[in-house]
């Protein structure tokens, strides 16, 4: 049996500067129809960066879809008609404030695809050096943190770190 849902009809319900929202009308694979919500994303990067073989940088900011303050790998959204890599290379840097020697691509992950397009593409950086002083874009606020990997995961454990991209990055090394 093939799980494969036809669209029948794509209706454009909202256009906006990170995501635009569709609703499909799709036909099952028993004949009958169905309405799919479907938020289209440009996809993202994360980046694990190590300051030492021990070491990881976060980021720690505010996170106002869940009203609190999340503490995550380096990462941003791929900006339209933007190479990953160099997306990668510019968020690193952006976030941290740090280039790398080596930047590493790992895998990629889908984040929501029960109503979203969205790919989150891991890579690892090492040997990293100073880039720019100013991090964050304008509307963004981010403290640096250094912790040791062996932390990071106990903070997974112990419900801490509940940034998914971040987990599933962490099982990418």
């Amino acid at each position: 049996m093939s799980f494969f849902e036809k669209t029948i009809s794509k209706e454009t319900i909202f256009n906006g500067k990170i995501i635009d929202l569709n609703v499909h009308t799709v036909e099952l694979p028993n004949g009958k129809t169905s309405k799919r919500e479907i938020i289209n994303h440009a996809g993202g990067v994360a980046i694990i960066a190590y300051k030492d073989s021990e070491t990881l940088f976060m980021v720690e900011q505010f996170r106002k879809p869940i009203e609190g303050v999340l503490l995550e790998i380096p990462a941003g959204k791929i900006e339209k008609n933007e190479d990953v890599l160099e997306c990668a290379k510019r968020e690193l840097e952006e976030e941290i404030g740090y280039r790398a020697k080596e930047l590493k691509y790992l895998g990629r992950i889908v984040t929501s695809p029960g109503f979203c397009d969205e790919y989150i593409f891991i890579y690892k950086a090492e040997e990293l050096y100073k880039g720019r002083d100013d991090l964050g874009d304008e509307d963004e606020f981010i403290n640096v943190k250094e912790i040791k990997i062996d932390r990071v995961k106990e903070m997974i454990k112990e419900g801490k770190i509940i940034d998914a991209k971040t987990i599933c990055a962490l099982m990418m090394i």
